[in-house]
């Protein structure tokens, strides 16, 4: 087990309409614009870093790859060891200055999502000031977390904990008819994994996801701006898809909105902080305390 991830640290995205992009990621996200080697592309800052989701012209909506921090070169060393001794084909990178980072790997995890692995991340020197105020919670804890399809529950949950050193906070039990698939007296379950304080940096659910993508999770400094976030869909007829609420294990006060690519954001604020030496792994069996209403019947 290596426990060498520090945090996730950005998301490449492929995207049939890059504009649109563009004006949801700063008119309703809140994000501001960068710059970057593709005219063509958009980049959208959340902190000091000059891009957390890059998005890319293509044919198709699709999550390109989640990119995760590691502290520097040796770590990033030793975790490429780990992952050629756990039998995995670990890509060298071709691209560290369209990524802006010193170094990078890459391989797939049991599902087929692509996972990159870097170290020395460029800096803006520029701040990034949103046009609406908005501030959200990076730094240590990295952008947020994803939620990632995973077809094998014993395979991905070895693959993310004995590998590459995640550790399991949570877990829930799904209901396959309520996520559209057939009925099953197997148990599916959703897991919760953290490599740092916030409570999970990635879960994995049993969830189709033409995308590749569930959702991202995003969080601000106040309530205020989840609400003003709000209102901004409802301006620029954002799709939300969820009602506002608070959910059972991490404590997230957030609300769900529709991206251009077909995958959702989670938007929130509060999320619960956890110290591994006295974090003892739970089955969550509630999805949310209050509200997150999903139109439609979904839900993630």
């Amino acid at each position: 087990m290596s426990g060498l991830i520090r945090s996730l640290g950005y998301l490449r995205v492929e995207a049939t309409d890059v504009d649109a992009w563009r004006e949801f990621g700063v008119k309703v996200l809140g994000m501001v614009l960068g710059r970057g080697p593709s005219a063509e592309a958009a980049y959208l800052r959340m902190d000091d870093l000059p891009a957390r989701i890059v998005v890319t012209p293509g044919s198709q909506d699709r999550l390109v790859a989640s990119g995760w921090e590691v502290a520097d070169f040796s770590s990033l060393a030793r975790l490429a060891g780990v992952l050629e001794e756990a039998g995995l084909a670990v890509k060298p990178a071709d691209d560290v200055d369209d990524r802006r980072v010193a170094q990078m790997i890459s391989v797939d995890d049991p599902s087929g999502n692509r996972l990159e692995f870097f170290c020395g991340a460029a800096l803006d020197t520029r701040p990034a000031i949103s046009a609406y105020g908005t501030r959200f919670v990076t730094g240590d804890q990295g952008m947020g977390h994803v939620v990632l399809p995973a077809r094998d529950d014993a395979a991905s949950l070895r693959f993310y904990t004995e590998v590459l050193g995640f550790r399991l906070r949570d877990s829930m039990r799904l209901v396959p008819e309520h996520l559209g698939l057939p009925p099953s007296d197997q148990p599916m379950w959703m897991r919760f994994l953290g490599c740092g304080s916030r409570h999970h940096s990635v879960a994995l659910a049993p969830i189709p996801a033409p995308s590749g993508l569930v959702h991202l999770m995003i969080e601000t400094e106040t309530i205020d701006d989840v609400g003003r976030a709000i209102d901004r869909c409802a301006r620029h007829k954002a799709p939300m898809i969820s009602t506002l609420g608070r959910h059972a294990n991490d404590e997230m006060i957030s609300f769900y909105v529709r991206t251009p690519s077909g995958f959702d954001i989670e938007y929130g604020y509060g999320g619960l902080t956890v110290d591994d030496r006295t974090w003892v792994a739970r089955q969550t069996t509630a999805h949310s305390v209050w509200g997150h209403r999903f139109f439609g019947g979904g839900g993630h």
